[in-house]
């Protein structure tokens, strides 16, 4: 341990160590703070061990093998390293002239508060500085319209971004309106605003975090975050004086005074931050190009990035009369040498916010083409927009939009995860981003594109908080109506006219007909088949707008044909039969089982239209929606389809004699069927088929069924005999089938009824569960009754297995012998003609 203190007191009494502590101590006055470099301590360490005789550090166990020479060369290092600590660790000392204000107590709270947020997203403070900035421009803007001779002192109205590696400090310049002095200190410390009181209450109520700072007027403050020390200099036409403000990270007071460089600005503010050691990423011009498009791209006033470039240049020389002479006399031959080369520094400012804010400009002065250009900038991706609305909303909330119907589904929708597309809609305040990850709209328009900018945001209320507010629920609502309003534009759009073509004449002068040309699909059939499925999630998750969105569905139906043919409800609804009541529909699988289905038969018979539903989520909206303009769904799988076209009395009086003839059939197969089905009923809506199999009225269709048992993830909800739905077994009264089926029950009942019977009903309702799109509930048991009538019907009267055949032994064949062609050689051989008596080499003479 005496070592230890041996080395330390030598440590201390060095030469060099009382030197950097005298100077530290001279320079030290009353009133500012020393901030060592956090290596400091390192640093003064090896400085010192670099001047401890080697015979102390051989006695403290390092090993030292320097020469005298050496240690000389080291000593000199260390003194230097020790000069620049010193430089590092000179105090603070404020601008000249400068004079100390403590700042407002609600300031200072919140600037603690602000130093203290580790984990706040620090790039805020340069949207803020813009902000800032451009309302300044603004501000001198609109006082210039009637005083155009305040813009005197400096025309252009921008901003201009530096930064510099070597001094680690990033400026931020603009040609606003400025500050005097009385500003600097009251808008940057000394009076207390509403802003920074309603903001400390806020963060302390956990309403608000230090990346709101911006909508409480105190955004200044978040520069901070990134700094060690922040001077702001100003130029205010009201005073002839540039005044500089200055202040130190956690400080409690600020310094405000002339600026001793005199009046550099002409006019406007200059922020420069001191950069933190973390938060050096801030000198990159790339993280600053990226923040400025991200935050600050459609600010009205041009924002310019200076660049530093570096550049090799080929080095000027310098040549008296004499070298000139010489040169003369050298042959012109010579080949030159190549120039000597130096690096040379370059800036350049580069235009950063290129992109025009088009949603502030009247709709009207607005091409097609400028909304596509500035569809390409929203949506980030090529392609154009299948249609847009620019609207001004007015009224309590005023805000501006451009909403966009894309024609590309996102990646997201089109894997069915429509709860992972990212918004699209960007919210703007003053055309500064606030979010681009708030939910302005609902999860099934989460594909449309777009921006909002609105002033009337609260100002005390964090992202959770505000995506509650009523004012959000306003602009939200407005929104939703808007983007339905404008796909239904979109529906309602007519078609282009083909290009008027020049006919064809005859010979007789007529007009050629061309036949066969291809029909024009209409823009929104194109849009609706990709993105259909979200309308209908639509009519789920928004029953206050489900009357809209029914009006905007399109469904393929038994009258339309092909591909692009699709029928609107209020189309079906208006050409429905006199006597129709409700909007028959078909959920199922694929167009081509329902088309030939036996539950069409009577439809196809009697003229009714059908809307055919192949999307499994049709099931899911049909439940929340019963009824479109009065008219209920009816599901033809289900009981309970009748039509109104008949005589009401005769349909009664024939029902009770059909139900009393098959009385005895229906409870026969009721008895033989049990729990395999819920009741056996005479059914006059069949056409061509004996029987079928439907659904109840109030339970889940063969198809939900379907849907419903394909879940992955259903718990409980294996595939298995208990979960197959027992239907209802309709019969056909005039099939000869179900009549023959009749005929062949015993008159008595205690008779035992014939097994071919018994089968022959099974198969009746096996084909009838098949018609009915419900899958056999024991295929065993279909399968023996299978055998059974195959046997009966092909004669077989046993189906035991044949004995296995015993072939004979046959005799092995001699291998064939291997071709080598390694043996052969080509010039042996000589090509023939065909008739082999012309050579070919004679065919190419």
């Amino acid at each position: 341990m005496s070592y230890f203190f041996d080395v330390a007191f030598k440590f201390h009494s060095t030469p060099l160590l009382s030197s950097v502590s005298h100077s530290l101590q001279s320079q030290r006055p009353q009133t500012a703070m020393i901030r060592f470099h956090k290596l400091a301590l390192a640093a003064a360490f090896v400085a010192a061990v670099g001047i401890v005789p080697s015979s102390i550090v051989g006695t403290v166990g390092f090993v030292s093998a320097l020469t005298d020479e050496e240690t000389a060369d080291e000593a000199a290092a260390a003194a230097a390293a020790a000069e620049s600590l010193i430089k590092d660790a000179e105090p603070y000392t404020p601008p000249t002239g400068s004079s100390a204000f403590e700042y407002e107590a609600e300031v200072h709270k919140m600037l603690d508060i602000v130093v203290n947020s580790l984990y706040t997203n620090k790039d805020v403070f340069l949207r803020e500085l813009i902000s800032n900035a451009s309302d300044a421009l603004d501000k001198i803007r609109f006082l210039s319209v009637t005083k155009p001779e305040l813009l005197d002192s400096k025309k252009e109205l921008e901003v201009k971004i530096e930064y510099d590696p070597d001094n680690k400090t990033l400026t931020i310049r603009d040609t606003g309106i400025g500050m005097t002095k009385d500003d600097l200190i009251k808008n940057l410390g000394t009076v207390a605003r509403s802003g920074t009181t309603n903001f400390v209450k806020a963060l302390g109520d956990g309403a608000a975090d230090v990346s709101m700072i911006g909508m409480f007027g105190v955004g200044f403050y978040s520069t901070f975050l990134v700094a060690d020390r922040v001077t702001v200099a100003s130029k205010s036409n009201d005073d002839d004086t540039q005044h500089i403000w200055e202040s130190l990270n956690g400080e409690a007071s600020f310094h405000v005074g002339p600026d001793p460089r005199g009046n550099t600005l002409g006019r406007g503010t200059e922020i420069t931050l001191h950069l933190k050691e973390d938060a050096e990423e801030y000198l990159s011009p790339y993280k600053l190009k990226e923040m400025i498009r991200h935050y600050s791209e459609f600010v009205t006033h041009p924002v310019y990035l200076r660049e530093i470039k570096t550049a090799k240049i080929p080095k000027e020389k310098e040549e008296d009369d004499e070298s000139k002479e010489d040169s003369d006399d050298i042959d012109e031959v010579e080949e030159e040498k190549e120039p000597e080369m130096e690096e040379v520094t370059t800036f350049e400012y580069e235009h950063i916010n290129t992109d025009p804010a088009i949603w502030a400009r009247d709709k009207d002065e607005i091409t097609d083409e400028e909304y596509q250009e500035f569809w390409k900038v929203v949506s980030k991706e090529g392609g154009k927009a299948a249609d847009w609305a620019h609207f001004n909303a007015e009224g309590n909330i005023n805000f501006r939009s451009i909403l966009y119907l894309p024609n590309d589904v996102p990646f997201a929708l089109q894997q069915g995860r429509p709860d992972e597309v990212k918004p699209g809609l960007r919210l703007y305040v003053r055309k500064v981003l606030i979010s681009d990850e708030f939910d302005l709209m609902p999860r099934y328009l989460s594909f449309i594109k777009g921006v909002v900018d609105s002033d009337d945001l609260p100002l005390n209320v964090n992202r959770e908080t505000l995506q509650e507010s009523k004012i959000i629920k306003i602009i939200k609502k407005k929104l939703v109506r808007k983007a339905l309003e404008t796909i239904r534009n979109l529906a309602n759009k007519k078609m282009e006219d083909d290009e008027t073509e020049e006919a064809e004449i005859d010979a007789d002068g007529n007009a050629i007909v061309k036949e066969d040309k291809p029909k024009k699909v209409h823009h929104y059939v194109e849009w609706y088949k990709k993105f259909g499925l979200s309308l209908k999630m639509g009519c789920i998750d928004d029953p206050a707008n489900k009357d809209k969105l029914q009006k905007l569905l399109r469904f393929k139906s038994s009258k339309t044909n092909g591909d692009d043919e699709y029928v609107s409800l209020q189309e079906y609804v208006d050409r429905m039969k006199d006597w129709q009541k409700e909007i028959y529909v078909f959920p199922g699988e694929t167009m081509k089982q329902m088309k030939t289905s036996s539950f069409m038969d009577m439809f196809y018979e009697k003229d009714i239209e059908v809307l055919f539903l192949t999307d499994a989520i049709d099931e899911y909206w049909l439940q929340h929606s019963r009824e479109f303009e009065g008219k209920k769904y009816r599901d033809i799988t289900k009981e309970g389809v009748k039509f109104s076209d008949e005589d009401e009395d005769l349909a009664k009086r024939r029902n009770k004699i059909y139900n009393d003839k098959f009385k005895p059939l229906t409870k026969f197969l009721k008895k033989l069927f049990g729990s395999d089905v819920t009741k056996v009923t005479i059914s006059k809506r069949l056409g061509k088929a004996p029987a079928i199999v439907s659904a109840s009225e109030w339970g889940n269709s063969a198809n939900m069924d379907r849907i419903m048992r394909a879940q992955a993830f259903a718990h409980g909800m294996a595939p298995g005999e208990s979960n197959i739905p027992t239907g209802n077994l309709e019969l056909n009264p005039r099939h000869p089938f179900v009549i023959k089926l009749l005929e062949s029950l015993p008159a008595d009942e205690d008779v035992e009824v014939p097994e071919s019977v018994k089968d022959a009903a099974w198969m009746l309702f096996d084909t009838a569960t098949m018609s009915g799109g419900f899958p056999i509930r024991d295929p065993k048991k279909y399968a023996t009754r299978m055998t059974r009538v195959l046997k009966s019907n092909l004669g077989v009267g046993s189906l035991e297995l044949a004995d296995e055949i015993d072939p004979p032994e046959e005799e092995d064949e001699p291998e064939e012998p291997e071709f080598n062609m390694d043996d052969i050689d080509l010039g042996d051989f000589k090509a023939t003609s065909v008739d082999d008596s012309v050579e070919l080499d004679d065919l190419d003479g």
